[in-house]
């Protein structure tokens, strides 16, 4: 089976906040605004914002989706995350740096 992700969304509380801090971070505007759901195009790739409360759907926070997005150099990283909140902070794994904001 050959498969290819060409999409993903992760659940925000708050989608203007969260638009605010991806366009920040990607350093483009959002590609499709709703209050809804809101799409970045990146290289080809769909990332959604899902606002879940305006669905009226449930969510319980945990490591269910987890983007995997890299940067050129960790100091770029550092400097994109300062004073933005962060649920687990910059830390050296194996040969990788992660972080989940």
């Amino acid at each position: 089976m050959n498969c290819n992700i060409c999409s993903l969304y992760i659940c925000v509380k708050n989608m203007d906040r969260s638009i605010k801090f991806y366009e920040e971070f990607f350093e483009q505007s959002v590609t499709e605004r709703d209050n809804l759901y809101s799409v970045f195009e990146i290289n080809g790739f769909r990332f959604g914002l899902f606002a879940y409360k305006v669905a009226n759907e449930k969510h319980i926070f945990g490591s269910n989706c987890l983007p995997s997005i890299s940067v050129d150099d960790i100091e770029t990283l550092k400097l994109k995350t300062q004073g933005k909140e962060i649920c687990f902070p910059i830390t050296k794994i194996d040969d990788n740096w992660v972080a989940n904001l």
